[in-house]
């Protein structure tokens, strides 16, 4: 069964940092682009960083420069370093492999194949 599990989500001051984490399991190929991305209620789901199979990386404009998407392929994991957090940060995190290659801002192209459950992200002013 092919799963994505978050973690590392918490509350924080704004400008502190958190390191994200999702554990993939159960995948038979190594997907061509996985991303973070996060949603906030009453917001539209927003693309935040994306790294294609080939070690290439992009980001939203939001978090450019604060943000470092990175992965541990012999760990099977991925990770979201969050630096200079902002109140506007807040938001649930999500994982997700997509079927097509990156595309740019934080965003990969094809279908979406799986994603995992979430992490919830507080920044406070």
């Amino acid at each position: 069964q092919v799963q994505l599990v978050e973690s590392g989500g918490g509350s924080v001051q704004a400008g502190g940092s958190l390191r994200l984490s999702c554990a993939a399991s159960g995948f038979s190929y190594i997907r061509p682009c996985m991303t973070w991305f996060r949603h906030a209620p009453g917001k539209e789901r927003e693309g935040v960083a994306a790294i294609d199979s080939d070690g290439s990386t992009s980001y939203a404009d939001s978090v450019k420069g604060r943000f470092t998407v990175s992965e541990a392929n012999a760990e099977n994991t991925l990770y979201l370093e969050m630096n200079s957090l902002k109140p506007e940060d807040t938001a649930t995190y999500y994982c997700a492999a997509w079927a097509d290659h990156m595309i740019g801002g934080g965003y990969c192209s094809g279908d979406l194949e799986v994603w995992g459950q979430g992490t919830q992200v507080t920044v406070s002013s």
